[in-house]
């Protein structure tokens, strides 16, 4: 069994989110036996239109912010963004594929067979939207990668028609705002004791996970 959780919180739509995929994606491959990622949500881009309006108005809106987001990636070989990413087809919101992510997350606690399927759907909803440019607030978009995720629509519909995935949703916000998470993507380690927030190069998280294997995790630091 997994030895050491890391709790990932994030909004799809974050390109920051986007760019650190890849040192989430090493650090499984690295210590395959040691550690469980858990995936929790909230609200960044909850409201586009909104943030567009109050934040980004007077640098350009929409494209002064797409420009923005490619100017990050630019510096990062691995990321490749579709060319009129927050340009066109813009989405409305990040809540539509929270709310499809934490049916994943529903579907997996109880079926063992579906290990690993909200992690499945993450990486597809954020590829989708930075490098396909699809919409991730469309409904019909969303249905799509679940099927590429090799997921059971009708099942993931289901918590969310009985707001299974609502509260799931509901209960990742208060624990993010529980553990003074502020920006994404953020990692919280050892119970919350020690956290890594935005762009966090690999080596700083590495170094974080196998000090946490080395040590008990209940023990309070000498210094």
């Amino acid at each position: 069994m997994p030895s050491l959780k890391i709790d990932h919180y994030s909004d799809v739509l974050c390109v920051w989110a986007y760019i650190s995929q890849v040192r989430v994606k090493e650090a499984c491959d690295n210590f395959p036996d040691d550690l469980i990622f858990s995936y929790h949500y909230f609200s960044v881009f909850g409201d586009v239109t909104n943030k567009m309006a109050t934040q980004w108005a007077a640098k350009g809106g929409l494209d002064g912010y797409s420009d923005h987001v490619h100017e990050l990636a630019a510096g990062f070989s691995h990321v490749h963004l579709h060319e009129q990413v927050w340009r066109d087809n813009v989405p409305n919101s990040s809540l539509p594929a929270h709310l499809f992510l934490s049916a994943a997350a529903c579907l997996e606690q109880v079926d063992p067979a579906f290990t690993g399927a909200q992690q499945r759907l993450d990486s597809l909803v954020r590829t989708a939207f930075f490098e396909l440019n699809l919409d991730p607030s469309d409904n019909d978009t969303l249905t799509q990668l679940v099927d590429e995720a090799m997921l059971p629509v009708d099942m993931l519909l289901s918590y969310m028609r009985s707001g299974e995935a609502h509260a799931r949703l509901a209960s990742g916000f208060q624990e993010a705002a529980a553990a003074g998470v502020r920006s994404s993507p953020t990692l919280t380690f050892n119970e919350g004791r020690q956290m890594l927030s935005g762009n966090v190069g690999y080596r700083i998280l590495e170094a974080n996970i196998q000090e946490l294997l080395r040590e008990p995790g209940d023990q309070q630091s000498w210094c």
